[in-house]
């Protein structure tokens, strides 16, 4: 699929798409990885989305067709990364938003086209760095798009592998409400809605025993989300696993975040 990048230069970023059983033309969600703390080595290592995957079966046991991008700079072929946010110091969480939310608009923008595939009544879903660049996306959504699902957004956790460690955790805070305004890197990113309570609502979906982002953290983060004008409703999940961070693709997840997540998607077409 073709990317625009920000010095207008054109991309390519795979994606697989999951069709269900039956004929079209059929609901779309639209999911969204996350990024790993290791470095350039641990992103190549990313890889597509099998269909076979219980995430992906979930939705297409629904009647939905999945599809899941490879953003640029991950995957064996990935080139360079688009996500930097700088250092620990002094990161810029809202720009590597943006550019998260640059791939999605690109996947969505081309999946309406396909054939067999509804153009509207489109579902984003995004974990850990996919749900930050989905909360990015609220302000001002891509064409299409009905509801967005944000799973353990967020940057910067795990500092030197350190559970519940964040790079800047207050930058974090401060940069999820420029998300909710529409603004990234100190320029525009979509209309601003300053309080205005526009957008599109987001699902944010949290477990109390994620290690990247702590329960304390994610609360402050949506309370400058919402105090910006962003609408999101936080849903607090039981603890998962030893590491409720990796919840939504892990062995028996949907078992925890299907009931939430299908609730949103039935109230949000």
């Amino acid at each position: 699929m073709p990317v625009l990048a920000a010095d207008g230069s054109a991309r390519t970023i795979p994606a697989r798409l999951c069709r269900p059983e039956g004929t079209g033309p059929v609901r779309l969600v639209v999911v969204n990885h996350g990024s790993p703390g290791e470095g350039a080595a641990a992103r190549t290592r990313y890889g597509l989305l099998p269909c076979s995957s219980a995430m992906a079966r979930h939705f297409l046991a629904q009647g939905e067709a999945v599809l899941a991008p490879l953003r640029r700079g991950y995957g064996p072929a990935g080139g360079a990364w688009a996500e930097g946010y700088g250092g620990c110091e002094d990161p810029d969480y809202a720009r590597a938003a943006a550019e998260t939310g640059r791939d999605i608009r690109a996947a969505v923008a081309h999946a309406r086209g396909l054939p067999g595939i509804r153009p509207d009544g489109i579902a984003v879903i995004g974990q850990s760095a996919g749900g930050w660049g989905v909360l990015g996306l609220a302000a001002d959504p891509p064409p299409g798009v009905a509801s967005l699902i944000a799973v353990a957004p967020g940057r910067g956790g795990r500092r030197d592998d350190r559970p519940n460690e964040n790079c800047a955790p207050d930058r974090l805070v401060a940069d999820a409400g420029r998300l909710a305004t529409g603004s990234a890197g100190g320029k525009p990113a979509g209309r601003a809605i300053h309080g205005s309570g526009g957008g599109l609502p987001v699902l944010w979906l949290h477990t109390p025993n994620d290690s990247f982002f702590a329960v304390d953290l994610v609360r402050a983060m949506h309370r400058a989300f919402s105090a910006a004008g962003g609408r999101a409703t936080l849903t607090e999940l039981p603890a998962w696993g030893a590491d409720g961070h990796g919840m939504f693709y892990g062995a028996g997840g949907a078992a925890a975040w299907g009931p939430a997540i299908d609730a949103w998607l039935d109230a949000h077409r």
